[in-house]
């Protein structure tokens, strides 16, 4: 589950993206606030990260504000998930960055919890590294269909 950190992230792209493709490319934290739906407290602090991380710059002036500086196809959401919350792996054995033997853990080779939630982890990353902020911005037929309840709920 991403934080509501990341999400809150998230909208603020898909707002800068947006604006990238108008005559309007830079917002201010007041309009990105307004158009994302994001409280500007959260805001602050979460254009800086993603300034920090290298996804938009902020421009002074009168017509200044924030820009996105990234192509959004480019823009991976796993890479931007860690970046946001740090690793993604439901335990720490199966983490590609932040790998953690875990402490209760006798015999992880045959360990058939980590066998289990790794046959899940690598299903949702074929996926979630597959998705990218274009993705989001572009193709709503995209989250559209990842959306979609499944049978039965």
């Amino acid at each position: 589950m991403i934080s509501q950190r990341t999400k809150y992230a998230l909208k603020a792209l898909m707002t800068l993206a947006d604006a990238a493709r108008t005559d309007q490319p830079a917002l201010t934290i007041e309009e990105v606030a307004r158009r994302s739906g994001t409280p500007k407290r959260f805001l602050e602090h979460i254009l800086l990260d993603l300034r920090n991380i290298g996804l938009i710059r902020s421009r002074r002036g009168r017509a200044g504000g924030y820009m996105l500086i990234k192509e959004p196809r480019t823009v991976s959401i796993g890479e931007l998930l860690r970046q946001m919350d740090g690793p993604i792996a439901p335990l720490p054995c199966l983490s590609r960055t932040a790998y953690q033997r875990c402490e209760d853990c006798t015999d992880e080779e045959n360990c058939r919890i980590r066998k289990m939630f790794g046959q899940v982890y690598w299903a949702y990353l074929l996926l979630i590294e597959s998705l990218t902020l274009g993705d989001l911005t572009e193709h709503s037929d995209v989250i559209e269909r990842l959306s979609a309840p499944m049978p039965g709920e």
